[in-house]
């Protein structure tokens, strides 16, 4: 039987263009992908929404599958994805998996930011990096964008990266989720023991709201500095999610 495909879900202030390598590695396995970009972020045309906007383009695209034949589904969420893949699978039932990359495993009723609150205050290389603006969008200054992010990645692909980076909305994190669908749907969390954007201390609290946890010795976006072992793991859940 064909493994599972697989939703890739980018966190703020990026978009789906920072899984081209773990979908160009996923491909060679007989492992089908697709990455969103929210509205606003990469090549979206669309304007910049809040939270329940950006689930509910995760949640057409599932419905979208859903029309082709394609069910159930691996749904992957990086650092703030996670906020938004656990609203969109509180919306759409048919999803076979979760899994939190470092991501924010946010429980019913919690936001970004009142989740942050309750964890405790941790300081990190993100906090330097991050610029806020008056139109109510932040940026990522791109000289300290590699110490939040990158920090075990190659020159190359944090050249790469940073000028992808863009502007996101504040909306994103101040609003909260109306389900919490680990009730009834498996789910893995990402430990990423070098992270310099989401506190290890923090994601080992979200790992225990999460049915299974691995853990990487790594930086922020595995994805890109841990590519073949991030590949392990989705093949291996969309193998044996069937």
């Amino acid at each position: 039987m064909s493994p599972r495909h697989v939703v890739l879900v980018h966190g703020a202030w990026h978009g789906a263009w920072c899984w081209a390598a773990l979908q160009a590695d996923l491909e060679q396995r007989g492992v089908a992908s697709l990455a969103i970009d929210l509205p606003g972020h990469g090549s979206s045309t669309a304007a910049f929404t809040d939270l329940h906007g950006d689930a509910s383009s995760v949640v057409e695209l599932l419905e979208q599958l859903a029309s082709r034949g394609i069910h159930d589904p691996v749904l992957v969420g990086h650092s703030y994805g996670g906020a938004v893949i656990t609203e969109a699978a509180g919306r759409f039932a048919r999803v076979g998996h979760l899994v939190y990359v470092a991501a924010f495993a946010l429980d019913r009723g919690e936001s970004v930011i009142s989740a942050l609150g309750s964890f405790g205050r941790v300081s990190n290389a993100l906090d330097n990096a991050v610029v806020q603006h008056d139109d109510g969008t932040s940026t990522i200054d791109p000289d300290r964008a590699r110490d939040a992010f990158y920090g075990c990645c190659s020159d190359e692909v944090v050249r790469a990266a940073v000028a992808r980076l863009c502007p996101q909305p504040a909306a994103t994190v101040m609003q909260p989720t109306t389900g919490d669908p680990r009730e009834r749907i498996e789910s893995t969390y990402v430990i990423c023991e070098r992270d310099q954007a989401v506190a290890v201390e923090h994601q080992r609290t979200m790992a225990t709201r999460c049915t299974n946890t691995i853990s990487f010795d790594t930086d922020h976006s595995p994805f890109a500095s841990m590519v073949g072992e991030t590949a392990d793991l989705l093949e291996r859940i969309a193998r044996d999610a069937r």
